[in-house]
């Protein structure tokens, strides 16, 4: 069901950002009266599973969930129709078009995905606001990935800053060691701050040993429900027990709590609790998927969680704001996939499709909405020969050079950057695929 849950989100978001994206090379298009031949979610091979047509354009649905086009008549294109190039150029083609209108139509893509990428990080500042757990609220301190465990951190530490970087949630470390290769760690424990040293290329260790949470915030187990015919409610747990230990092995935490019964899945163990200032153990069974039935008491009963909420307008600067933020940031992490550890974290739609949360929640799936159109943006405008980058830089050549490559170059170009982008297609859903299996 949960993988059902985010085939569905993943489909859907694609699905609106290619629509969105195809309709910005399609009104411009229209704006400067080129033909546009079709417009496409999805490719159709051999066939289309629905299609009609309005005016010069063919409206369709393909069956091939990879994308989708509009076919600009005079532009070669994936379509490497050469027919049509080899007639004199018509008034209404793209070839036939000035070189600023052709470089307009070319971008209208990417201009649209990134637009639509800030109308909804300022909707959802409006609608939601900003929630967030500040350091300082984190009142029993972080528990850490095994990593920060070699390098010196201790459960319950809090990390205020990396190198000069405030610190403001937990996310904040990975991203910065990610992102900037820092040097120390400035960490508070107890009473005392003091300055942790970090060795080179922590990043590269991160990636290498899959760190998804570096650290996350420590909350006592409390149970607040019990699941019916689950082990919990047939070893007789109520709602109030304050766990504390697996097997005798204290666990007084909720993420130790969980990572200690995971050892025990489709076992019997021990579990210690705390009823009424009472010591108690009890025998329980843990099933297959290392779980008892219970859910603890929410997090906010013990942390800090603060929550900014925008008016209409104040939220229109802050959703650019948080956008170009998310935009920089993923800039930044290019750089890490032309290291050996960054290429194996390259991933294709199964990656992508674990973006999005198991359940369904409107609030994420529009904010991983919003990163996936600034990605697409991004992608689509690299100077590579297929992506509207390509195009771009083709046109700003003619633009400076006053002269257009020839047609026979662009093709094989086009041929060239298909080639490039079917490879990288395959390496990344294959290296989803080796994880599935293998990891």
């Amino acid at each position: 069901m949960e993988f059902l849950i985010k085939a569905l989100q993943l489909i859907l978001s694609l699905s609106i950002l290619v629509i969105l994206h195809e309709f910005g090379h399609f009104l411009f298009a229209r704006l400067f009266n080129t033909r546009v031949e079709k417009f496409y979610l999805f490719f159709n091979p051999g066939f289309s599973l629905f299609k009609f047509r309005k005016g010069d354009t063919e409206y369709g649905l393909g069956w091939l969930p990879l994308g989708g086009y509009v076919k600009i008549s005079g532009m070669i294109d994936e379509s490497m129709d050469k027919e049509q190039m080899k007639q004199p150029a018509k008034p209404w083609e793209f070839r036939a078009k000035p070189a600023w209108q052709r470089l307009l139509i070319m971008v209208g893509g990417v201009l649209v995905n990134f637009i639509t990428a800030m109308i909804i990080f300022w909707m959802i500042l409006f609608k939601w606001g900003e929630s967030y757990i500040p350091v300082e609220g984190a009142s029993y301190g972080f528990s850490y990935h095994p990593i920060g465990h070699e390098l010196g951190l201790q459960d319950g530490d809090k990390v205020l800053a990396v190198d000069t970087f405030k610190v403001e949630t937990a996310g904040d470390v990975i991203r910065h060691v990610l992102l900037e290769d820092p040097e120390y760690f400035l960490v508070e424990r107890a009473d005392s701050v003091f300055k942790l040293p970090l060795p080179d290329e922590l990043g590269q260790k991160f990636l290498s040993e899959g760190v998804k949470r570096f650290a996350q915030y420590r909350i006592p187990f409390v149970v607040d429900s019990v699941v019916p015919g689950m082990p919990a409610q047939e070893a007789g747990l109520i709602k109030g027990d304050s766990l504390v230990a697996v097997a005798g092995k204290e666990a007084p935490f909720f993420n130790q709590f969980v990572d200690e019964l995971f050892h025990h899945k489709g076992d019997t163990t021990t579990v210690s609790f705390f009823r009424n200032g009472e010591l108690m153990t009890l025998p329980i069974g843990v099933n297959k998927s290392g779980k008892i039935g219970v859910g603890p008491r929410a997090p906010s009963t013990y942390l800090d969680i603060k929550t900014r909420e925008y008016g209409f307008f104040e939220a229109f600067p802050a959703g650019i704001n948080k956008g170009f933020g998310i935009l920089v940031g993923y800039v930044k992490q290019l750089r890490l996939i032309f290291t050996k550890e960054g290429a194996r974290q390259v991933g294709g739609f199964g990656t992508i499709g674990s973006l999005f949360p198991a359940s369904w929640d409107w609030n994420s799936f529009w904010y991983t909405t919003g990163f996936l159109s600034l990605i697409l943006a991004f992608m689509n405008i690299l100077p590579i020969p297929a992506l509207d980058g390509g195009h771009v830089l083709f046109l700003l050549y003619e633009i400076v050079s006053r002269r257009k490559p020839s047609e026979k170059f662009l093709e094989h170009a086009q041929l060239v950057g298909m080639i490039l982008l079917i490879g990288l297609l395959l390496y990344a859903n294959g290296n989803d695929l080796f994880r599935w299996l293998f990891e």
